[in-house]
């Protein structure tokens, strides 16, 4: 089957009639991706700096597609330190040499923030020929070869906590290392702490069609048009979260709630950053569509380039 990106721009934001909210991601999205560009996988290299690991655990959680297709039928994952099967200096030097042959043809994942401080030796990843490797000396190495580079999280985006007030490793977001080595490939920026596995797949897949449709080059020409002002993608970050937040007839009624286990009435009284923050979490939710965080407690603003500290207190009103 043939899907156009405007299709695939649907899918991934729940748009196509008939489909349920818990379900965002329409069934035909499984058969069309398995035969992305003709039936070769581009190979990814998923390398990650100061972190959590949770954009990791987050995308591990993906359901429709489900991660298990997602690996095997969509990308080729070449090298990823949490889940592969190799190590060592073996495992790193493969990386190396899929960056070399694939040369302009791979795409780079990178989770957390870039630690520049003291040479970058506050993240040292792995050794390859006998030397240390940086995340730095990774960076360098990697991304001017790759076709596209997905930041995969605010750390990676932005430079989220590793970078927040007090930080004594010089993190930063992969835009900003990229602006200061002079380094041109093309940034697609993933935010949130961490993000949901739909947004980070639905790139993949909006991109992967893309290419497929117009080659590589006007493939990611057309993925840029996409993005927002902070390198964000559309379908998942262009929506306010406060005027679409469920609770917004108790905003505009006055009608605050006090605690947080309060069941109804406007989160902002208890610190809700919604009004700050751009994406779908209201109608997409988490874990499978079961909830969403100002359901639970507030929204905290994970997926604004000022996340942390922009964002603090996040239990104080703003």
């Amino acid at each position: 089957m043939s899907l156009s990106r405007r299709d695939f721009v649907k899918l991934c934001t729940g748009t196509v009639a008939g489909m349920g909210i818990s379900q965002m991601f329409h069934p035909s999205v499984c058969e069309a991706i398995s035969g992305t560009l003709n039936g070769s996988r581009p190979p990814v290299l998923w390398v990650q700096g100061s972190g959590c690991t949770g954009c990791s655990v987050s995308l591990l959680n993906a359901v429709n597609p489900h991660i298990k297709q997602v690996l095997l039928d969509v990308i080729s994952l070449e090298f990823h330190p949490t889940v592969m099967a190799w190590e060592g200096e073996p495992a790193m030097e493969h990386m190396f040499k899929i960056a070399d042959e694939y040369k302009g043809g791979f795409f780079l994942a990178v989770e957390g923030s870039i630690p520049v401080a003291e040479d970058g030796k506050y993240c040292v990843i792995g050794e390859a020929n006998h030397k240390e490797i940086t995340m730095v000396d990774a960076m360098k190495e990697l991304a001017p070869k790759a076709a596209a580079v997905l930041a995969l999280g605010t750390c990676a985006a932005y430079g989220g906590i590793p970078a927040a007030e007090g930080s004594e490793t010089g993190a930063m977001s992969v835009k900003a290392f990229f602006e200061q080595e002079g380094i041109s490939t093309p940034v697609v920026n993933i935010p949130g702490c961490p993000p949901h596995p739909d947004w980070i797949v639905g790139t993949v897949v909006v991109a992967l069609e893309a290419i497929k449709t117009h080659g590589l080059a006007a493939g990611l020409g057309e993925v840029v048009k996409l993005l927002d002002d902070q390198g964000r993608p559309t379908p998942f970050f262009g929506q306010n979260i406060h005027d679409n937040c469920p609770y917004l007839p108790d905003f505009e009624a006055d009608k605050m709630c006090e605690t947080l286990s309060q069941k109804d009435g406007c989160r902002m009284s208890v610190g809700c950053k919604g009004p700050n923050a751009m994406a779908d979490c209201f109608k997409r939710k988490w874990n499978n569509g079961i909830n969403w965080c100002v359901q639970n407690a507030v929204c905290i603003g994970c997926v604004e380039p000022d996340f942390p500290d922009g964002q603090s207190p996040f239990y104080e009103p703003m």
